[in-house]
């Protein structure tokens, strides 16, 4: 599979524009390139192959989520019409279902947060209150360490809830965003003779 795209003067990145479109072009010898061959599923139905997909995503990537894209896939002239006109569906169904997978993904995450947050807010409340009853019940340099290790404890605890809201969720969600635009973004097959 051949990637092609020239230099563009705003942006510095390898796509030409066409009709105030950044244009994602792929240049395939056989229309089979673009999916996974071990695929046994019908035309419509099946999997991209995994070169072609990190290509598509990749190039949405290097643009804002609001930049008009457009995906130019040139096919040679001796290609069958009835496998060209289905490439934009089969394309659009595979990101739509993509989109879904990610989705249930960051609703798994959510949730995992969720409970880790509840978890974390009891588990640190209980330091604190165990912190307290070794602060009323034992004195001296033994007992401060307990009570700032138990209380060290409670907040360690919280450090995994921190990263799923902080972190881990919004990666996800923009990998969700990048899959809808594919699913959306207009999809042109562009024969070309083989010279």
């Amino acid at each position: 599979m051949y990637l092609q795209g020239a230099r563009s003067h705003k942006m510095n990145l390898p796509y030409r524009s066409e009709n105030g479109a950044y244009l994602i072009e792929m240049k395939l010898t056989d229309v089979r390139q673009l999916f996974n061959s071990l695929d046994p599923a019908p035309f419509i139905e099946k999997d991209l192959d995994r070169d072609a997909e990190s290509y598509i995503v990749d190039s949405v990537r290097d643009f804002h989520l609001k930049t008009p894209l457009r995906l130019v896939i040139h096919l040679p002239s001796s290609a069958t019409s009835e496998s060209v006109q289905g490439i934009p569906d089969v394309i659009h169904n595979y990101f739509s279902y993509r989109a879904a997978t990610v989705s249930r993904e960051l609703k798994y995450t959510l949730r995992e947060g969720r409970h880790a947050l509840l978890i974390g807010v009891v588990f640190l409340f209980a330091c604190i209150t165990i912190r307290q009853l070794i602060s009323l019940t034992w004195e001296g340099t033994f007992a401060e360490i307990v009570e700032e290790g138990v209380l060290i404890s409670g907040w360690v605890a919280m450090w995994r809830p921190l990263q799923i809201f902080l972190y881990d969720w919004w990666p996800i969600r923009r990998r969700r965003r990048i899959y809808e635009k594919i699913r959306e973004m207009p999809i042109d097959v562009r024969l070309i003779d083989a010279r």
